[in-house]
């Protein structure tokens, strides 16, 4: 990161967008938080979530990076990302875009909750900015974490945490965030996840803490094991309604990034090895998932059905997709997922029922309960998440393929495999499970680049701005974490 872009850090605000007075729902972005006069976090918020869900959801980090890397979705034009040969300015976006304007937007929530005596925003402050740091230090490891934002020290060239010490704190400040939480107190405005529903607020920062002990499980187990009961104990999503997500708007400027990102490109599909799978398993979510192709045309691969599904296979050169036949033979993203109004989400009931299921597979974490029964609930729940029927349920879960017993042996792959179709559409945490899990086994895509080594990636590179601009940090965490590329394991990443 630039040393400019560590000033915005430490001092600015983000510019808000300019929206009509009757785009209802978002009214707080309609405020100006550079002004004196309207300056509340309150605003702030607003645009606060708004900018990063988008941010996460967007073409760099999701539809043409995670997506991708797991195989949920795939492309048929402009394909080097699906061969792993990501554009350079995609590392840097990511990097400025959550540093440059999310951290800084959630530390001005955090100091004006203070200023005002009122901690449910600093609490809310607190979990956002854990959130967006955990995603940070998930795709790049070693981060910038104490030293972020510490101008006013005379720190413009922060150190990089270890993410050891990184998820130690991260883990730390959601039990403060947590504990900050007064669902009798002061009320909190411009909130357009929970709408100023500080129980619900808890929730979430227990169910986020689950999720970050569970992740380190195999990397620091005493910490996961005591921080997975703590958070269980303090109270975790108990039903879909509790899901954190952002509830974007139809039109733009307030709709979701793959809604926008359709006005004018047509470049994605459902990759070929999640559809292949949920045909497999006449898994019902398929309908959601995808879309039947729009043409049939019996000289390409495909053939010339168009009542089933077909996904594209990754990895595809331009000239390879080309000859797929017309685009409209293959399956879109499910208009689930593309309307303006699609849901950016956080973290579902279904995550911690899976979260749950592998803590009693696992059986060192002090809770009762069945891991198969939780298992199963996680499936439930996800179906559930999308309208399938009580009847679809129940013949799904069935199969000797889903009705598995889950055991201290087989719960990564139990797990793994049902975890990576419910996370369809949350491509970054689908990325950082399927790394730790090593679950389910994905085909190298057609042609990856060289610079994935016959891997499938574990990290992006850091950008190119902070080997010449903070190079000594940069220095020292290649030298501690290994070499800057697309291989190199992250600390959690222990199988």
């Amino acid at each position: 990161m630039s040393a400019f872009n560590y000033r915005k850090l430490a001092f600015a605000l983000p510019l808000v967008l300019g929206l009509a007075s009757c785009d209802k729902g978002f009214e707080g972005l309609n405020k100006n938080p550079n002004n004196p006069e309207t300056a509340n976090p309150a605003y702030v918020l607003t645009n606060a979530e708004r900018q990063n869900i988008f941010r996460l959801f967007d073409v760099p980090a999701a539809q043409d990076g995670s997506q991708l890397i797991v195989q949920h979705w795939a492309k048929v034009q402009y394909t080097n990302e699906d061969r792993y040969s990501f554009r350079p300015a995609s590392y840097q976006s990511i990097w400025d875009g959550f540093y440059s304007q999310g951290l800084q937007d959630f530390n001005d929530i955090i100091r004006q909750g203070k200023a005002q005596n009122n901690p449910n925003y600093q609490a809310v402050g607190m979990i956002m900015r854990t959130y967006f740091f955990s995603v940070l230090t998930d795709i790049y490891g070693d981060i910038p974490y104490s030293e972020a934002g510490r101008l006013a020290d005379n720190i413009i060239t922060p150190k990089y945490d270890k993410q050891e010490d990184i998820y130690t704190g991260m883990i730390a400040e959601l039990k403060t965030a947590s504990a900050l939480i007064n669902t009798s107190g002061a009320d909190i405005s411009g909130d357009e996840i929970y709408f100023g529903d500080m129980a619900a607020w808890k929730k979430f920062a227990n169910s986020l803490r689950l999720r970050l002990a569970m992740r380190i499980a195999d990397a620091n187990s005493t910490l996961s094991q005591s921080a997975a009961a703590e958070a269980l104990a303090a109270g975790v999503f108990t039903s879909n309604a509790d899901n954190a997500q952002f509830n974007f708007l139809p039109a733009s400027p307030n709709n979701n990034p793959v809604n926008e990102n359709r006005k004018t490109r047509d470049d994605h599909r459902v990759s070929r090895t999640l559809v292949q799978r949920l045909l497999k398993l006449n898994d019902p979510r398929i309908a959601v998932y995808a879309n039947h192709p729009e043409c049939g045309d019996a000289s390409a691969p495909y053939g010339d059905s168009t009542n089933t599904y077909r996904g594209v296979r990754n990895g595809l050169t331009n000239a390879q997709a080309t000859g797929l036949g017309p685009f409209c033979a293959t399956s879109k993203v499910g208009d689930y997922f593309t309307a303006g109004d699609a849901p950016g989400v956080l973290m579902t009931y279904a995550e911690v029922l899976f979260f749950k299921a592998e803590a009693l597979a696992r059986g060192t974490y002090g809770i009762t309960g069945d891991a198969t029964t939780e298992y199963k609930n996680a499936i439930t729940a996800s179906m559930e998440q999308y309208g399938i029927s009580a009847a679809d349920i129940a013949t799904y879960l069935a199969q000797p393929a889903v009705n598995v017993t889950v055991t201290g042996t087989n719960f990564k792959q139990a797990i793994g495999e049902q975890k990576w179709i419910a996370l369809f559409g949350q491509g970054n945490e689908a990325w950082s499970e399927y790394r730790r899990l090593d679950y389910p086994v994905l085909p190298l895509p057609r042609n990856p680049v060289a610079a994935a080594g016959g891997k499938i990636p574990v990290r992006f590179p850091y950008p190119a701005n902070e080997q010449s601009v903070n190079q000594a940090s940069y220095a020292a965490a290649v030298a501690r974490q290994g070499a800057d590329g697309l291989t190199t394991k992250l600390w959690w990443d222990k199988n």
